[in-house]
């Protein structure tokens, strides 16, 4: 098994059409996810779908690495496989589902992809990754288009619940943005999936302690609809893609990995569009674009300089 990941993983380092394959098909299924996260909150609470969600990714991937032999992680590996776990799943999915509550789909992927930001300015701090005056202004440009989403709608009168969503899901995004440079620095080196494996499982338990204090003997409808949401969301958009994202992060820089995941915003915008008719508003559109924007200054003319 180990000797088929490393042949994969020698194939992706030659192959860079295949490597942007697998980083499109990841977006794409991200993007999608965000409508099918909004939508599952009519049959149960946010914290309970979590659980659902990571408990089934943690199910799937826990097969995997027994049917592959390859048993329990190192004792020494369990505090940080715990701390990332926290940080890239129960953090972020709990302030994320929490904040789809007052927040459109669309708008809800724009906030939480503003995450490269965050990844390089904490790359620049722990990772030694220069802060160029191009990448200084790509992320000045990218905090004007938080503020443009957020801002334009407060000025018309937004509430408040709405505006505290936003903030939620902001949280969420610096979350990631941490874990990220976290898994860089402590666990790069250990096999991907049993890694995602791991962290899922212990930030799944989290999520499940949240749930049982939040959301005890709330109701669950568990239908044809909710359980694809489920199904999907579990096996593909986290079991699946994050297991993808980590080899991503430890094949290429934190540059090319991060600003890749500008495209889940532009789908999850195409999606909540053309299949929950979601209205775009000027100051999401304007604000995503700055975001864009800004991200492409701060990594891709970065990435030139580093050439």
């Amino acid at each position: 098994m180990q000797h088929q990941t490393n042949s994969f993983t020698a194939i992706l380092q030659k192959n860079k059409a295949i490597l942007w394959g697998l980083i499109l098909t990841v977006t794409i299924l991200w993007g999608y996810a965000w409508i099918l996260m909004k939508e599952v909150l009519a049959y149960m609470g946010p914290f309970t779908f979590s659980a659902f969600r990571f408990g089934t990714g943690s199910i799937v991937l826990l097969l995997i690495v027994w049917l592959s032999k390859k048993g329990f992680p190192l004792k020494q590996y369990w505090k940080q496989l715990i701390i990332l776990g926290i940080l890239q799943t129960s953090i972020v999915f709990l302030f994320v589902m929490y904040g789809l509550r007052f927040v459109d789909a669309g708008k809800s992927s724009v906030l939480l992809y503003s995450m490269p930001m965050w990844s390089s300015l904490l790359a620049a701090k722990f990772l030694s990754e220069k802060l160029t005056s191009a990448k200084f202004i790509g992320l000045l440009i990218g905090m004007i288009g938080l503020l443009t989403i957020l801002g334009w709608d407060i000025w018309i009168g937004q509430d408040i619940s709405v505006i505290f969503g936003e903030l939620l899901i902001i949280i969420a995004a610096v979350s990631w943005a941490v874990s990220n440079v976290y898994y860089r620095i402590k666990l790069q080196h250990l096999p991907k999936v049993e890694t995602n494996a791991y962290q899922m499982l212990f930030g799944t338990i989290g999520i499940i302690i949240a749930t049982v204090f939040t959301e005890w003997n709330h109701p669950v409808d568990l239908n044809v609809h909710s359980i694809y949401y489920i199904l999907f969301t579990g096996i593909l958009a986290s079991a699946l893609c994050f297991t993808v994202w980590f080899l991503i992060l430890s094949l290429i820089d934190m540059v090319t990995a991060t600003i890749s995941t500008l495209l889940v915003p532009i789908f999850g915008l195409l999606f909540s569009s053309l299949i929950i008719d979601e209205t775009m508003s000027v100051g999401v559109i304007t604000g995503s674009g700055l975001i864009i924007v800004g991200i492409i200054i701060a990594q891709v003319t970065s990435k030139r300089n580093v050439k």
